[in-house]
């Protein structure tokens, strides 16, 4: 008797581009996914992360085939009326017994509790993992999980992915998180600069085998360029010694003009058709090779205005405690900020990160003691967490007083397509939003920057770029962010808030 087949997911001849765009997102794609496999889909944003999952539920229209015996659930799903409670949103969404939406709550650290309150109420990280309970109360589903850790702290971060990592089920994951990707996938789809690749293993391992496939392709790539180099120059030579005997012919005895040709013009004029053929062979050597170079994703390097400054240290925090009414939001803090140090503050979600920063620099409206001392007059450049600017990328940086062309110059080296230049930024996706801003605190010129939760929506590839500034220039930093691996490979010196 023959066992079960294992069951999968087949992509047959994929291919697929928006309507405005000249390139295809997804050319004659051919793929097989085991409904197993717990799958990391990973590439820069624009590649066509989200795009690929819409394409799994039919939202729009391709060429091709997707074949498959499960039934596709999305994260995050559409929320219409978040005044409604848990449990009602829930139900709106997928029929299901309340045993089985209490039974996932349990395992991701939630009270039942909470299926009572009003969504909206709810913070960042408790309506991720109450909408990424519902996915798994049906264990016929197959969950496409789009950038779930945005809204989580590193404690959150840890429990889901650890609920994710138990999980006999397959999905597709889209996260940004190098660590938490490594933690819970055990293959990766790959959306590269011209091809989709799939490699299996963990992130790490992933990140092995591309390293070794780029370096590779960049030592074949430069016997290309020397190859293409001695056929320029031979091409040059054939062309040059063509053209002499040519012009030697014809200025000798004009006045034979009836006689047959010379054998010295024959032979020029063969040696001009073999310099063509050449150049035809080197012309079609440098575009199968162009092909080739643009598979590889380079990271372009940042440039931030930072003001050395004679303040030191520019912060100093002594006995802090924030409070509304009568919730205090952390236990009494003492920090300095040094000049050339990176200062992290980390903590749960709701424990007053961002009140924290209100307090040092203006904005915050509950209660406060202990004692904050800012230099005079130091020039601080901001990321914010919201960010809700409206307008042309021309009337943002004239509104900011920055160059336009260095805006642009540092929304490509983040990857930022040409054409979203053209686009209002109401209409920008969250990452190409969070890109626009976060050129412009590298432009502002400032001895202290303050970015609040940076890497949300921003991929790995620009989270490497920010790694290398960091560690290249040494501004002077206070940072909230939730991706320990990034947070430790610049350096930064944390500071938890309980």
């Amino acid at each position: 008797m023959r066992g079960k087949s294992m069951t999968k997911i087949e992509i047959k001849n994929l291919t697929f581009g928006y309507d405005l765009q000249n390139t295809l997102l997804f050319d004659h794609v051919d793929l097989t996914i085991a409904n197993s496999w717990k799958l990391g889909l990973i590439g820069r944003n624009g590649r066509g992360k989200t795009t690929l999952l819409k394409l799994l539920q039919g939202q729009y229209e391709y060429r091709g085939k997707v074949i498959k015996q499960v039934n596709f659930v999305y994260f995050p799903q559409s929320i219409k009326n978040r005044d409604l409670t848990v449990i009602e949103i829930l139900n709106n969404q997928m029929q299901f017994e309340e045993w089985q939406i209490r039974k996932e709550l349990e395992l991701l650290d939630i009270n039942e509790g909470i299926l009572n309150l009003p969504f909206g109420k709810l913070s960042g990280g408790e309506q991720t993992k109450v909408l990424l309970a519902l996915l798994f109360v049906d264990k016929n589903n197959f969950p496409l999980i789009d950038e779930p850790t945005n809204h989580l702290d590193i404690k959150s971060r840890k429990v889901v992915a650890n609920y994710l990592k138990t999980k006999k089920q397959g999905f597709i994951l889209v996260s940004h998180d190098r660590t938490f990707v490594n933690q819970v996938v055990d293959h990766i789809l790959a959306i590269e600069r011209k091809k989709v690749a799939l490699y299996h293993g963990d992130y790490q391992l992933y990140e092995i085998q591309k390293k070794l496939a780029d370096n590779l392709q960049q030592e074949q790539n430069e016997k290309t360029r020397k190859e293409i180099t001695r056929l320029k120059q031979t091409y040059r030579e054939k062309e040059n010694w063509a053209k002499s005997r040519e012009t030697a012919g014809k200025g000798k005895n004009k006045k034979k003009a009836k006689m047959t040709s010379r054998p010295d013009d024959t032979v020029a004029r063969n040696q001009m058709r073999r310099a063509k053929a050449i150049e035809t062979r080197m012309d079609k050597k440098i575009e199968e090779k162009e092909t080739l170079i643009k598979n590889i994703d380079y990271v372009d390097q940042l440039n931030i205005n930072f003001v050395k400054t004679r303040h030191n240290p520019l912060v100093k925090v002594r006995n802090l405690s924030l409070s509304f009414e009568n919730h205090r939001l952390f236990e009494p803090i003492s920090f300095e900020i040094k000049e050339g140090r990176q200062v992290a503050i980390i903590g749960e979600n709701g424990t007053g990160k961002t009140s924290l920063i209100k307090s040092i620099f203006g904005g915050f409206e509950g209660n406060q003691t202990g004692k904050i001392e800012v230099a005079n007059n130091i020039s601080v450049s901001f990321v914010r967490q919201v960010f809700d600017e409206q307008g042309t990328l021309a009337d943002f940086a004239n509104r900011n007083g920055i160059n336009y062309q260095d805006l642009l110059n540092i929304l490509r080296k983040l990857g930022t397509d040409r054409e979203v230049f053209l686009n209002r930024i109401e209409d920008m996706s969250l990452g190409q939003k969070k890109r626009v801003e976060f050129a412009r605190s590298l432009l502002v010129s400032a001895e202290l920057y303050v970015w609040d939760e940076p890497l949300n929506y921003l991929d790995i590839y620009n989270r490497k770029q920010i790694e290398q500034l960091i560690t290249k220039y040494r501004p002077t930093m206070l940072i909230i962010e939730h991706d320990s691996q990034f947070l430790s490979n610049i350096g930064a010196e944390v500071m938890e808030l309980r």
